[in-house]
Parts: C-alpha cells; structure tokens; sequence
C-alpha cells in the first residue's frame, strides 16, 4: 500500500528535519522545501502531496501567500499552517483562504503539540479519502462518457438543447461527422434521457461485418441457416427490444440489407435467416455515419426511402478544431480518467503541450486526443507526442505545399511556386483543405472572371491556379500557428520575407 505523502515546507531546517522524523515514525512519506514558491514548483512537475505542512513565517513568499497559491493551483490541496505561537488574526486568514488547520509548532516536553500536529495530518488525510470517495460515486452515477463530450461551445451547446427536445420520442435520429468526434457518445446522451434509458443500448458497426454476417448479426437466424449457423442466435433487434439500437457507419450497410432495415423501421417486425416466423419489436433506432449519403444517393450506393426514415431529425457532432475552446476540459477530462485507471500520478500538462494542443488541427478528433493523453499518463512522458503532433503539423504543412506546387507541374508550365518550399514530390491530396483546386476562370489578382475574359493562355491559367493553391497553404498554416508569421514560415519552410511577400501577393488579410 502506498505510503501517505506529506510535504513540510519551513527554513528552519533542523525543525524541519525534526518533522521529517517524526513522519517517516508514523508510517509517511516526508519531503522537505526551504521556501514557499519550491513547493510551488514541484506540484507543477510531480505527483501533488496529501497533505502540506506550512510554516506561516518564512522569507520570500510567506505562508499565507504560499497557502493562497496553493489553492488557487489546485483548490482540494489539504494543507496544515504552522507556527511558532498562536495569533488569532492569522489563523481566521489562514481558514479563509483555505487551510485544512492551525497547529503551533510542538515544543512541550509532554507531546501535546505532537499529539495535536497527527491528529490534524489524519484528519486531512481522511477529508482526501472522502473526497477521493464522493468524487468517484459521482463519476459513476454521471455516465463519464456521455459527459465527456459536452462542453461549452455553442455548437454543442445547440446539440445537447435538440438531443433534450428529442430524446423521451421515439423518432429516428441520424447523426453525423468526422470519425472520432463522439458520434456513439450522443447516441448514448440521448438513450439516457429517453424514456427507455431502464432499457438495453445496443450498438452495432455496420463496417465491421461483411453483409452475410451483418444480416445475421441484426436479424438473428436459426439453426442450419447457413454453414456454420450451429445453432439458433437472436438478433441486435431483439436484443435491443424495448431500448434503443444505435447503427454505427450505417452508409457502410449493403443496398439489400437496407431493404430489409427500412422493412423493420416502418412495420416494427422482422424475419429471422432460415425462419419465416415474424418478430415484433419495439426498438428505437440511432444511425451515424461519416460518409457523404446524398452521394450515395446518386450513385445508388444509398436508398432513398431509407435516407429520409432515418433522418427524421438530423444532428451534426462539430469536429474538434470546431470547438477548440473544449480541448482545455477534455485534457483534464482524460488525464483524471486514465490517471485512476492506470494508477498513475495526475501530473498536469505543461503549457507547451497545452499550446500545441490548440493549434493543432485534431484530424482524428476526441479519439486522437484520448489516446495521446493516454500515452502521457501511461508514459508519464509528454516528448513522444509533443515531437508526434509537431511531425503530423509539418506533414500537413508538406502536404499542402505539394498541392500548390503539383498545379503547375500539372499544366505542364513553370508557374511560380512558394520559393524554398518542400521539396516536389508527388501530390497527396490527403489534406483537410477544400478539395476544389482545379483551375478556374481566373484573372491576374486571383478573383473570378468571366470565360469570355480568358486570353486561352495555359500558362495564366496554371498562375491563377497556384495562386489560389498558395493562397489555401498559407492560409491553413496561419491558422494553426494563430497568425505567428515565422512559425507559419519556419513551417512551410520559405523565409520570412518571402512569406510577407505571398500574403501580400495572396491578398490574405487576418480575419
């Protein structure tokens, strides 16, 4: 079991040298700071104490600023004033500000003072406990998953007021956005408002399946349905009966099986594999999808009459880089997390991953971001993922270059290109810029013209166009970096002059 830790903070060393005695007698880990902003500083870096003894009078940074500090760091410190006598305004200024107690300094011959100093240590270790305890009861009861996703922005502030509007109906919902922006946790929000939040929350991926297999995986089949089928197995929709069924990459399911989906949806009845045998549910249905439906809609790869059932109401999870101003809660969310999970100290993030966090573009979403908080805490090392995100920026950054550089490469012509630039290699489109780069009507400044207005030169044509390229580069990199011109330079690797010059060029403008 580990060891309570308490950190004595006092300039006296042979007092505090006498405490550390005392301590390590009664079963504590004891470590020792000469001034106030010491301890500061090391609660930034390591794992906090349990317990803070503090002397009221020390040089520098006193007690009473050292203990005003301290909570306002991290409020649930518990910490112990003491001192060598007993002044009653600064003991009423030390509950206020948030101590845990008031003891002066053992020096009796008959040990009360010692006597007063370890009741006060157990007692503040034991608020720890109950606090720790109450803490976690909470968390269980509020499904941590669900209440991760929400924050403060107004774009999910606008989901949660649709998903309390919705949820005791039986409508379907069809949500949608990037892979990784909390699609499946919305899904289980509004279970959990429903009236059927007693019942099961059922999911099924419907990539996961080769359509033979999803079919079964839904519907269920009976023994000798088809090879293998060894025995009778109920269905998604009968186990989900009275509940609710969330169809998880719904625009991955076959045309033929959406046939049958669309039957079960509007008659709430269905046929297992290998039975005639009809089967009434009550299910309500909760689709998501990251694919772009109404294109499938044309080619065909999606049903029309199934589209519209599923879309009854329609909700959008905003990507990360939507909501930057989440990633804050999110980081601190996921760090307390995997800290209990993993049994690892809940050392906070240092401000350069902080930073890079906000500028980052998240293509992964909430998932990339609660796996690289779960590497620091697991690791308890932030260099892996600072040097991963500062890789994946100047990869995009790469790649946007390339795009600027492969239009004129393209037409065949030497248009100019960002001068210093990455070096040419094939284009990967594989870039969250607008895919729309393909020359345009276009006049010397970059703005639209008429086709009447184009003198048939491809060589205008391919200037125009990676200009408009450039622009989307330069742009996109200003934005990450939050307009700081020689991070956005250093990244698109041309000087700084060189970059002044095409934003002028480009005519971008901050907004």
């Amino acid at each position: 079991m580990k060891k309570p830790y308490v950190a004595i903070v006092d300039d006296d060393s042979s007092f505090a040298a006498y405490l550390r005695t005392f301590l390590s007698l009664r079963g504590y880990e004891a470590r020792c700071y000469t001034r106030g902003d010491e301890i500061l500083a090391s609660m930034k870096q390591n794992e906090p104490p349990d317990v803070v003894l503090l002397d009221v009078m020390m040089p520098g940074l006193d007690g009473l600023a050292t203990l005003r500090a301290l909570k306002g760091s991290r409020p649930e410190t518990q910490v112990i004033m003491l001192s060598g006598r007993s002044q009653v305004s600064t003991i009423v200024e030390a509950v206020r500000l948030g101590a845990a107690d008031y003891v002066v300094k053992p020096d009796d011959p008959e040990g009360l003072g010692e006597i007063a100093l370890d009741v006060a240590i157990k007692n503040a270790i034991e608020k720890n406990r109950l606090v720790a305890e109450l803490s976690e009861l909470r968390q269980q009861l509020s499904d941590d998953e669900d209440r991760s996703v929400w924050g403060n922005s107004e774009k999910m502030r606008a989901i949660a007021t649709v998903i309390e509007q919705v949820a005791d109906s039986d409508v379907t919902v069809l949500i949608r956005g990037e892979s990784g922006v909390g699609k499946e946790l919305v899904s289980r929000a509004i279970h959990q408002r429903s009236t059927r939040h007693n019942k099961p929350f059922v999911k099924v991926n419907c990539a996961a399946l080769p359509a033979e297999l999803l079919e079964s995986e839904l519907f269920g089949h009976e023994r000798g349905a088809f090879t293998g089928a060894a025995t009778t197995r109920i269905g998604k929709f009968e186990q989900a009966d009275g509940g609710t069924l969330m169809l998880d990459e719904i625009g991955e399911m076959k045309p033929a099986l959406q046939a049958k989906l669309l039957h079960v949806l509007q008659d709430a009845e269905f046929t297992k594999l290998g039975s005639n045998k009809r089967i009434e549910v009550d299910v309500r249905v909760v689709a998501a999808t990251n694919r772009d439906l109404e294109r499938m809609l044309l080619s065909g790869d999606f049903r029309e009459d199934l589209y519209y059932r599923l879309k009854v109401i329609e909700l959008t999870v905003p990507a990360l880089r939507e909501r930057r101003e989440e990633i804050p809660t999110l980081t601190d969310f996921f760090v307390a997390r995997y800290s209990r999970k993993y049994n690892r100290p809940a050392r906070p993030i240092s401000d350069e991953l902080r930073q890079l966090f906000q500028q980052y573009d998240w293509p992964g979403n909430i998932r990339e971001l609660e796996n690289m908080i779960k590497r620091v805490v697991i690791l308890q090392d932030e260099h892996l993922v600072i040097r991963e995100i500062q890789q994946n920026m100047q990869r995009a950054a790469a790649a946007a270059v390339q795009v600027a550089a492969s239009v004129p490469a393209m037409a065949g012509v030497g248009a100019p290109g960002l001068s210093g630039g990455a070096p040419q290699m094939p284009a990967v489109p594989a870039f969250p810029f607008p895919p729309q780069i393909e020359p345009e009507p276009t006049d010397e400044l970059g703005a639209e013209a008429a086709p009447d207005e184009i003198n048939g030169s491809l060589a205008a044509v391919a200037k125009a166009a990676a200009l408009k390229a450039e622009r989307a580069a330069i742009e996109h990199t200003l934005r990450q970096v939050h307009w700081n011109r020689r991070k956005a330079a250093q990244i698109l690797g041309v000087s700084y002059k060189t970059l002044l010059n095409k934003i002028k060029e480009c005519g971008i403008s901050r907004a």
